[in-house]
């Protein structure tokens, strides 16, 4: 008798493991690319791998480093990752300058509500606002975002010239720092902690951040690729879904969150990680105007005031179209995507 029960259990695990494994095989791979490094930021992707969050949607998520944003935006429209973050702009500008391209990618979730590009200086340079700007040397590589931007910002301030020094991304915050450039573009949250790493002190640091100085970019967004739209819309929905979970959680503890990064990266310092999170959360992701618009979605307005402002900053081949380069069809409901941290008092 409990010969015949033991072998009648095992049938029945037998069974039931065999109807587990075509779940488990089920995963949908998704190829992610973020638009830099495995920085403080990228904890609010990461997250979801770490919980298990993208794995209980359906996902098998992959998630690797970019090298700008310019980059994420081709390799997802070449087909090599499906998905990705990147700055709204260069998708903009892939758009315009391809327009006969059959996978051009597509956002489908706002997250940098506003541009995090920001023009830096220091103190000693007496530059206290943009005007005092005219006439001097900037520098940033080339495909920085805030230098392809800056026709934008100059306008907005009645900046009538400047002339531009190029360099790799490394030696932008040397050079600033060695007095060989008046100025420089970049992300507030990364030039800034790049300096004072160079030894400059942080009172002695000017920044202006593009969305304090009257240019009202979007920043960075999730981008799809058509193919995976067309074919897995719902694998679209389910990432997007997972990703807020972690989002959110990683906003209302972004210290412990660096911990999802340092796992990708040993080598980074914890600490200036953990303030470049704290800094990006609040100047892009929870900005005011996030707060005002909703986290996520876009105003179309605004969308279309970018859409021409890059077409004329970037002289694209053809100009920008709002319409197709964001789509709000996969977007989770109102109350899923109210993932911001209550406000400061």
């Amino acid at each position: 008798m409990t010969i015949v029960f033991c072998r009648a259990r095992r049938l029945v695990l037998g069974l039931f493991a065999a109807t587990l494994a075509p779940l488990a095989l089920a995963q949908t791979p998704i190829k992610f690319q973020l638009d830099w490094r495995f920085e403080g930021p990228a904890a609010l992707f990461l997250a979801s791998g770490a919980k298990g969050y993208y794995k209980a949607a359906g996902l098998d998520v992959t998630i690797d480093a970019g090298n700008g944003s310019g980059g994420t935006v081709t390799r997802v429209a070449s087909g090599a990752y499906d998905m990705g973050f990147a700055d709204l702009a260069a998708l903009m500008e892939f758009h315009a300058n391809n327009p006969d391209a059959a996978n051009k990618p597509v956002a489908v979730m706002m997250v940098y509500n506003n541009t995090p590009a920001a023009v830096l200086t220091l103190k000693k340079n007496a530059i206290k606002s943009p005007a005092d700007l005219n006439g001097k040397k900037l520098g940033a590589p080339v495909f920085d975002a805030g230098r392809r931007g800056f026709p934008i910002f100059a306008k907005a301030n009645n900046v009538a010239s400047v002339s531009w020094i190029s360099m790799d991304p490394p030696l932008r915050e040397t050079m600033l720092a060695r007095g060989e450039v008046d100025a420089i573009t970049g992300f507030s949250f990364t030039s800034l902690l790049n300096l004072e790493a160079r030894g400059v002190r942080t009172e002695d640091i000017v920044v202006m951040p593009y969305a304090q100085h009257g240019v009202k970019l979007y920043g960075n967004v999730i981008i799809a690729s058509p193919k995976l739209m067309k074919e897995n819309p719902q694998a679209v929905k389910s990432f997007l879904s997972a990703f807020l979970k972690g989002a959110k959680e990683v906003m209302a503890n972004p210290d412990a969150s660096i911990d999802y990064v340092k796992a990708r990266d040993g080598i980074i310092n914890v600490d200036l990680e953990k303030r470049r999170l704290r800094m990006a959360i609040d100047s892009v992701v929870a900005s005011p105007d996030a707060r005002a618009e909703g986290f996520g979605v876009v105003v179309p307005g605004r969308l279309a005031l970018m859409a021409s402002q890059v077409s004329d900053a970037f002289a694209t081949k053809t100009r920008v179209d709002a319409a197709a380069v964001w789509s709000d069809a996969y977007l989770p409901a109102k109350a899923e995507l109210n993932i911001l941290p209550a406000g400061k008092k």
